[in-house]
């Protein structure tokens, strides 16, 4: 009797498992899944944190207080007008670029725990961390921009245009915070920790005030008011003032005459130089 015939037949080969729940859902869905996870757990830590936000959200409206009332009756518009009105754009332009600093240390301090390791480690979109963490930014710039533009109708402020305009206006200041987020998330990942991000600041702070934000650069010295005019922040306030129809600084110079149009190209330009600097340097993190 051969081996054959005393073992049997051989068994039929057992079914393939069937495939987990959810897996036949596309890679788009698992990448907009992860990301959602990402921002949430962002949003978390402000709920968690109160003062983080209160400061996040409350120093704006204490700009608009000191730069309004305690220099608003010392400064002048070239041109004429009221200078709270000339004032608000800059303010939100402002606002929206100094948000790149809290994005650097909330990135600075995840990586500086092991936080972004632990996410580059699982399975999920790599592009989750960084779009998440956007997300993330964007709602609590929304926030911001609502909570500013409330404080101003409140100390007088109007914007002239028309509703399209201010959505017009808003996109743009949008925008360029979107922007400077690659801006942060590229220096969070550069610095070694979060106390280090946080002295940026004191780069950050000439950087917004050498603008057109507070004054107009045809009051500065000429060197000077060259380079305030060609500062991108200074492209998005004279825009968002055209926009919201408050009165405008011209100094006649191409930057400031074809303020709308940089309002867009230099926030593109930014992206396309530190998105792939804030990628690049994401992949090189050791595990």
């Amino acid at each position: 009797m051969t081996a054959y015939e005393l073992r049997g037949p051989a068994p039929a080969p057992a079914p393939a498992p069937a495939p987990a729940p959810g897996r036949e859902r596309s890679r788009a869905y698992w990448v907009v899944a992860d990301c959602w996870n990402v921002a949430r757990r962002s949003l978390t830590h402000y709920r968690r944190q109160p003062l983080a936000i209160v400061w996040q959200l409350g120093f704006p409206i204490l700009s608009v207080l000191l730069y309004g009332y305690v220099f608003g009756s010392a400064m002048k518009v070239p041109g004429g007008g009221d200078y709270r009105e000339f004032l608000m754009p800059g303010m939100f332009a402002t606002t929206m670029t100094m948000g790149f600093m809290g994005t650097a240390i909330v990135v600075a301090t995840d990586a500086g725990k092991g936080v972004v390791d632990r996410f580059r480690s699982m399975p999920m979109a790599p592009s989750a961390v960084a779009a998440g963490r956007g997300t993330a930014d964007l709602v609590v710039a929304c926030a911001e921009l609502a909570i500013l533009a409330a404080t101003a109708l409140a100390i007088g402020w109007r914007a002239g245009g028309s509703p399209v305009e201010a959505v017009g206006a808003f996109g743009l200041l949008l925008l360029l915070r979107f922007s400077l987020i690659w801006v942060g998330v590229w220096l969070g990942l550069m610095v070694p920790n979060a106390e280090a991000a946080g002295g940026l600041y004191a780069v950050a702070f000439p950087v917004t005030m050498i603008s057109s934000a507070l004054v107009a650069p045809s009051l500065m010295p000429g060197w000077l008011g060259t380079v305030a005019a060609w500062n991108p922040i200074s492209s998005t306030a004279t825009a968002t003032r055209q926009l919201f129809g408050n009165p405008v600084a011209d100094g006649g110079t191409w930057i400031e005459q074809h303020a709308l149009l940089m309002a867009v190209v230099w926030p593109l330009v930014i992206t396309l130089v530190f998105l792939p600097l804030a990628v690049h340097r994401f992949q090189r993190l050791s595990r």
